[in-house]
């Protein structure tokens, strides 16, 4: 990346080179096409394993292959027709050649590193998708028993690898909310919105008291007594790069191995962020930490799934996420090095002690 990037990616314009791409190079125009968009900002993209479908924008296509109307308009048309009569409707269509579309796609993230920093990059969440044939409009085995039958149809086929006819794309598309992040602002946000929510009930957290009572007698306590470091908590995504940063794994740019599921919405009018890690590589199996195995054995194995990785400490990243490697191991590989039973190199074993003294997973 140059010095002096010439504009910040913004949505408006990454609409515009999405839109841009032609179907049949698509994939491989992507990140091309970004880049030069945004000189300054050399942009990587990065599949996930996220398979979706979309009830929105499907359309209703006739035995000829011709575009018929959208679904949920042309089938409350033809009811309508019918006198809303559904066994009437299911009767004329169930033989009928009349078929409906939808869009399916697959996640992808892109990426432009925007500094030397852990946080400084770009991300885009966008959907790779494609229009495909979907099946008919009824399913022509059982009646219908209801219009959400029909509006949202369970009868075809969903999956990943499919036979259904393309109609159109693929397409890229950009999420509507939280599409385009710069990390470093979003975990800025994150911790500023999180100390403003704790900061906001600090009066009723004065008033707060803990009523104990015990066989020696009753015992109050002031909560924030009981919780010293309550308005000095730090949320789990900006540990997450934190601990990236001081630990070997910060040899490699973290949106190399990671993308980041962003939700950013309001509840009762409160703007809330958080965001789940998603891992771009992933080990061929999970490593649970099973009676009997002794943690001399957990260290072969983490080592083995950093090896796999080809990422140092990447075990320890893949233990938040919650699902490769079970957080039992950690806590028995922390009570080893306690012992002095087992080594990590230093800033590895900072990071799993400060973690297993106040752990945090997604």
């Amino acid at each position: 990346m140059s010095d002096t990037p010439i504009r910040l990616p913004d949505a408006a314009t990454v609409e515009t080179v999405l839109a841009s791409l032609e179907p049949a190079s698509a994939d491989a125009d992507l990140a091309p096409a970004l880049s030069a968009a945004f000189p300054g900002f050399a942009f990587s993209a990065a599949p996930v394993d996220d398979f979706y479908w979309r009830g929105a924008d499907r359309t209703v296509i006739d035995a000829d292959g011709v575009q018929i109307g959208e679904h949920e308009a042309w089938i409350k048309s033809e009811l309508a027709a019918l006198g809303g009569d559904l066994a009437a409707f299911w009767e004329r269509h169930r033989d009928s050649c009349i078929k409906f579309a939808e869009w399916r796609g697959r996640s992808v993230f892109a990426f432009a590193p925007a500094g030397p920093g852990v946080a400084d990059f770009v991300q885009l969440s966008l959907g790779r998708e494609i229009e495909v044939l979907a099946g008919p409009v009824v399913d022509p085995d059982y009646r219908i028993w209801s219009i959400d039958n029909l509006l949202e149809p369970s009868w075809v086929k969903r999956e990943p690898v499919t036979d259904a006819p393309v109609l159109a794309g693929p397409v890229y598309r950009l999420q509507r909310r939280s599409g385009l992040v710069h990390m470093r602002s979003f975990l800025a946000t994150r911790r500023r919105r999180e100390r403003e929510q704790r900061e906001a009930r600090r009066p009723e957290l004065e008033r707060r008291v803990i009523h104990e009572v015990s066989p020696d007698g009753a015992r109050d306590t002031a909560f924030l007594d009981a919780n010293s470091g309550w308005f000095d908590f730090v949320p789990r995504e900006n540990r997450f790069f934190a601990d990236w940063e001081r630990s070997s794994a910060s040899a490699a740019r973290i949106f190399e191995h990671w993308a980041f599921d962003i939700n950013d919405y309001e509840e009762r009018g409160e703007r809330q962020l958080s965001f789940i890690p998603r891992p771009l590589k992933m080990p061929g199996e999970q490593l649970l930490s099973d009676d009997g195995v002794s943690v001399h054995r957990l260290m072969e194995r983490i080592e083995a799934i950093d090896i796999e990785i080809g990422l140092p400490f990447a075990w320890f990243f893949l233990m938040t996420h919650g699902h490769w490697v079970d957080p039992d191991v950690g806590d028995a590989i922390a009570e080893a090095l306690r012992a002095g039973r087992v080594r990590l190199p230093n800033q590895d074993a900072a990071v799993l002690l400060a973690w297993a003294d106040n752990k945090y997973l997604f």
